[in-house]
């Protein structure tokens, strides 16, 4: 009887002892911190969310040449770029803190990953869109102190028509973004129109607050899931993860700063 206790008691410490260590896992495990309109991830979207990082080391790196970055149209010079934040067409509606103009900096083997898929996608009649990459951490810090003003509502309509402002700080805009490492970008695909290109029908536009923003939202439709499918695709080849609660976002792994953000302006 006594042997028999003493392995019950056993058995019971290490259930208890495995209930803590799960304990511990789930709570470490959400969404990436990031600053930009991120929905509320559901159970099974928060799984396959990336693992939350640390705060990051602010680099007292100036430029994007200190920072190692460079500009992709160093690279690729008559890529299409739409680098929001830099004007007023945005979910902030003006231009963002640190963005002194429209451009795209991205740690180099990034953004010769990025070069690869454009690449692969001109040969298929196709090509890239960029919204955003590397964003300055005064900038996220912007979008917070926005976030936090209940009385500037002007974008609402575009941008997050049924949701209160209030639910925007926390649950859609952190402190922290992925972007500010220099290995995340926004961006879309382009397919030809006219004597140009125009974006494919993504289901939604960029940075718009809703469950709908989803990559594989089924309120989409079978060929604007098609298009995001056809992206997310082009993008894994070349190592791009997609963010999974927005269709637009990317980030090339492993990342070549995970522990470090940066802060020169976008110029």
């Amino acid at each position: 009887m006594k042997t028999w206790r003493s392995r019950a008691s056993a058995i019971a410490v290490e259930a208890c002892a495995l209930l803590v260590l799960i304990g511990c896992v789930a709570a470490v495990r959400s969404p990436q911190a990031r600053t930009g309109p991120a929905p509320s991830p559901a159970p099974a979207a928060a799984a396959a969310a990336p693992v939350a990082a640390v705060a990051p080391t602010i680099s007292t790196a100036q430029d994007a040449a200190a920072a190692g970055m460079v500009e992709i149209r160093s690279l690729v010079p008559d890529i299409d770029l739409e680098i929001r934040y830099a004007g007023g067409d945005n979910f902030v509606g003006r231009p963002v803190a640190g963005y002194l103009g429209a451009a795209c900096y991205l740690h180099r083997p990034v953004a010769q990953a990025l070069a690869r898929v454009e690449r692969e996608l001109r040969a298929q009649g196709l090509r890239l869109r960029i919204y955003d990459c590397y964003r300055p951490v005064r900038a996220v810090r912007d979008f917070v102190a926005w976030a936090a003003d209940p009385d500037d509502q002007k974008t609402k309509p575009r941008y997050y028509p049924t949701l209160d402002k209030s639910r925007l700080l926390g649950d859609y805009i952190s402190p922290t973004s992925g972007h500010s490492r220099g290995a995340t970008l926004d961006l879309t695909l382009l397919e030809p129109s006219g004597e140009g290109y125009a974006p494919l029908d993504m289901g939604t536009g960029f940075d718009f607050f809703d469950e709908l923003a989803h990559t594989d939202a089924p309120g989409a439709s079978l060929a604007q899931r098609g298009h995001r499918q056809r992206l997310r695709a082009a993008m894994q080849r070349e190592g791009f993860e997609n963010y999974p609660l927005e269709w637009w976002h990317y980030t090339f792994k492993p990342e070549p700063t995970p522990r470090t953000a940066f802060d020169f302006p976008v110029r």
